[in-house]
């Protein structure tokens, strides 16, 4: 999991400006309205329970909160929100998927196709790459001084299937079953948790050069910086190198 890690936290630190132009707010609200559509009670919808957490973690205002679940229950107009995935490929023959929330399927994948274009990437048949990714959970510790060994003893304990520390910050892969039990476990056991979310993850990673790599991670910034698009995983493994030469 090092290179969703890895990419993770540039997301991760890329938050706080995408939420000063409401950006974030937008995408979470979205993500909302899609799981609200399985119903609106919190309690009885996990999904939706652990959105509510992830926005009111951003600072999303609560009467957000709930007119997006409002929306997606249908109490008031403007849940038609279409959940989508497209594939691709970027330099190198990197695999590329993009998770898509949108109210107009045309502008996205107009917008999509075109900053892979403008990234020397290729739009992809369904199915052409998405049998190289797994759905999983991944939950962000910040350990804060604490005992690393005692902190992924405790996920794995819970549930985990993988644990990797990178620079005092655990990042763990779970089944999307069990995301929020080891999410909870930490919690109640004083971590601070940073983020929690499902995603997707390469079975398999594959090194790139440099070059190559590096365009890569400016392709999948870009990608993510579309306001339909919701998250991207790619299949390439990146080195503390590449990431350090993409954020100077």
């Amino acid at each position: 999991m090092s290179g969703h890690s890895k990419w993770a936290t540039i997301k991760h630190a890329k938050g706080a400006a995408d939420a000063k132009r409401g950006q974030l707010f937008t995408k979470i609200g979205k993500e909302i309205i899609i799981a609200a559509k399985n119903g609106g009670d919190p309690a009885m919808n996990p999904k939706l329970r652990m959105l509510i957490q992830k926005a009111k973690a951003a600072n999303m205002p609560n009467d957000n909160i709930e007119r997006a679940i409002k929306k997606g229950t249908g109490e008031i107009e403007g849940g038609q929100i279409i959940e989508m995935t497209m594939e691709g490929y970027g330099p190198g023959g990197a695999a590329i998927l993009v998770d898509i929330l949108t109210d107009n399927r045309n502008r996205s994948v107009q917008e999509v196709r075109s900053t892979f274009s403008r990234g020397n990437g290729s739009l992809g048949e369904n199915g052409s790459v998405a049998w190289q990714f797994e759905p999983k959970g991944a939950i962000t510790v910040n350990l804060k001084g604490k005992d690393s060994d005692e902190a992924t003893m405790t996920a794995i304990d819970a549930g985990a299937d993988d644990v990797i520390e990178i620079d005092g910050v655990l990042e763990i892969t779970t089944s999307p079953h069990d995301l929020e039990t080891v999410k909870n476990t930490l919690s109640h056991a004083g971590y601070e948790i940073v983020s929690v979310e499902f995603t997707k993850i390469a079975k398999n990673k594959v090194d790139l050069d440099d070059d190559t790599a590096l365009s890569v991670l400016k392709l999948l910034s870009r990608l993510e910086d579309l306001d339909d698009v919701n998250s991207v995983t790619s299949n390439v493994n990146f080195t503390d190198a590449i990431l350090e030469k993409f954020e100077g």
